[in-house]
């Protein structure tokens, strides 16, 4: 008995034992393949690292204002007879906007223009009287002083006219009418809004370290979803000289044409102001970065030491500023060198890479891409 068990746990070792080593020839097997392995070349698309001149530019998020901009409202209290005006529409100064009624003082204005007439009448006779002899000095100005009152009679129904017959204060574009015909006013209550577009202007801050590089004249470049891949220009009209207590921020002003009036006051933009000092920065297109959370790298594509092909070498860079297609490389590259300039996600360091340029896209430090 004690010699059947023995047998049989020697037959289970030994075939745990064959099981075991034929495991150990397979993963041996498999660790050598692995070492041998080279993995196959990577079709790709290169560009060279230029050094290039760039334009130095301070950047802000700015807000657009009215040059002019105003809530056109009643003066006087009283009942809308006539709107003259569409919602909405350009106007000129002086244009009549809205009538309210002045039947009362219309009503009134030929009796004080009566009055008017006797006063200066009775003030000529006056004047010929004193010069005959035949009348006072006192009763002189007792005439002149009549004449006066009864004029500014006559000039205070007129001015109440005025007040009730609203024109546009300056040239503009209306907004959406706030009154009804018939509706009685009351002295402050909005008719509608008058905006003058033409030029216009952008209010944006800048950090007070900043502050000595600013001018007035200096080019101002907008963009912005309103304004889609077109930029505007203008130029720094103002700056404010109180800098905020709080931000430690400068406000500047700038002016800039707006004929189509694309551009509306309360709109933000993108500002940015051209600097006359330029600087030296080495270029490479945005979709040569392999972006992480630990570093950012780029591919160099270099020859292989065997003299056979080329190889792609992973290099760490610290990045710049982004314009257009390109970004600037602070550090870890050099001009003249050849990075991978698309689908470096799939590439690994050391890997070997044939080029082909046929497909590669043209970067562009303003692109325009096509609405498709």
């Amino acid at each position: 008995m004690k010699k059947r068990i023995f047998f049989a746990l020697l037959g289970v070792f030994i075939i745990v034992a064959v099981l075991a080593g034929i495991k150990a020839l397979q993963i041996r097997s498999m660790i050598d393949s692995g070492k041998k392995f080279v993995p196959p070349s990577e079709t790709v698309t290169t560009a060279i690292v230029t050094d290039e001149s760039w334009e130095t530019v301070l950047r802000s998020v700015g807000s657009l204002t009215a040059v002019q901009g105003v809530n056109v409202s009643a003066e006087s209290p009283g009942k809308v007879i006539k709107i003259l005006f569409e919602p909405g529409t350009a106007v000129k100064k002086g244009d009549l906007l809205l009538q309210q009624d002045i039947s009362s003082e219309e009503a009134q204005l030929p009796g004080s223009q009566a009055q008017l007439a006797l006063a200066d009448s009775e003030l000529k006779r006056a004047q010929r009287m004193l010069a005959d002899g035949i009348t006072t000095q006192s009763d002189l100005d007792k005439a002149v002083a009549a004449s006066l009152q009864a004029r500014a009679q006559v000039d205070a129904i007129r001015a109440a006219m005025a007040k009730k017959t609203v024109r546009a204060p300056f040239a503009g574009r209306l907004g959406i009418r706030q009154i009804n015909l018939g509706q009685m006013l009351r002295e402050g209550d909005q008719i509608v809004t008058l905006q003058a577009l033409d030029p216009i202007f952008v209010d944006f801050s800048i950090p007070q370290q900043q502050l000595s590089q600013l001018r007035a004249g200096f080019p101002v470049r907008l963009s912005g979803d309103a304004l889609g891949s077109d930029a505007i220009s203008g130029k720094i009209t103002a700056i404010n000289p109180l800098v905020d207590a709080e931000t430690r921020n400068v406000k500047v002003q700038a002016t800039v044409s707006n004929k189509s009036e694309r551009l509306r006051p309360g709109m933000f933009v993108n500002a940015s102001v051209g600097l006359p000092v330029r600087q030296q920065v080495i270029v490479i297109p945005a979709t040569a970065v392999l972006y992480a959370p630990y570093s950012d790298s780029v591919f160099v594509v270099e020859p292989a030491k065997d003299g056979k092909g080329q190889v792609l070498r992973q290099q760490f860079v610290r990045l710049g500023e982004k314009r257009g297609d390109f970004v600037a490389v602070a550090s870890g590259l050099k001009a003249g060198e050849t990075v991978v300039s698309t689908g470096v996600f799939k590439l690994r360091n050391g890997q070997t890479a044939v080029v082909d340029n046929k497909l590669a896209p043209q970067f562009q430090q303003a692109p325009k891409p096509e609405n498709n």
